[in-house]
């Protein structure tokens, strides 16, 4: 019953985010699987995103809405806020931001609020929404990718130019 749910409210979403622009583009990866998406950004105007294209994975859980998905860039990332590490092998990309994590309290972060973290009332866009967000205002107090959010807080010249080449990579994967 909970999945029957699930999918009935996921594929409403995915209707819904499709009819709008927002500067973001959903699809299923397949088309019998309602929940796995295929997200497509393109960077945002007049930041050090523009012109780039950023392809993302979203897992929802089957007792969605109850539990926030998974979310995991495809593209390169060099940001505090994704597991994405250029120097170390084990490049996940997996976004880290409160609105995705699981309702409660968290030891390892106490400093997060619940009103941030996910709530069933939430959707998939305001998902999004943060995440353009995110990549436009990291967040270096709790950081996925300690080595990013260094060098963007002590270096933040170096920083940029590591972004910039991979938004330039990113418009040749297109």
């Amino acid at each position: 019953m909970v999945s029957s749910l699930a999918k009935q409210l996921l594929m409403k979403q995915l209707n819904e985010i499709n009819e709008s622009d927002m500067g973001f583009s959903v699809g299923l990866v397949d088309e019998s699987d309602i929940y796995t998406w295929s997200i497509f950004f393109t960077g945002t105007e007049k930041t050090i995103y523009e012109g780039g294209f950023f392809k993302a994975i979203m897992k929802f859980p089957l007792d969605f809405p109850q539990n926030p998905p998974e979310m995991r860039f495809i593209t390169k990332m060099w940001h505090p806020n994704s597991k994405f590490n250029l120097i170390v092998v084990f490049e996940d990309g997996k976004v880290c931001i409160s609105i995705l994590h699981k309702p409660g309290k968290d030891l390892y972060n106490e400093q997060e609020r619940e009103d941030e973290k996910w709530r069933p009332v939430l959707g998939v866009e305001q998902i999004l929404v943060s995440v353009i967000s995110m990549l436009n205002d990291p967040n270096i107090d709790s950081p996925a990718n300690v080595d990013a959010a260094k060098e963007f807080r002590d270096n933040r010249s170096a920083w940029e130019n590591r972004v910039k080449k991979l938004v330039l990579q990113s418009m040749d994967e297109v």
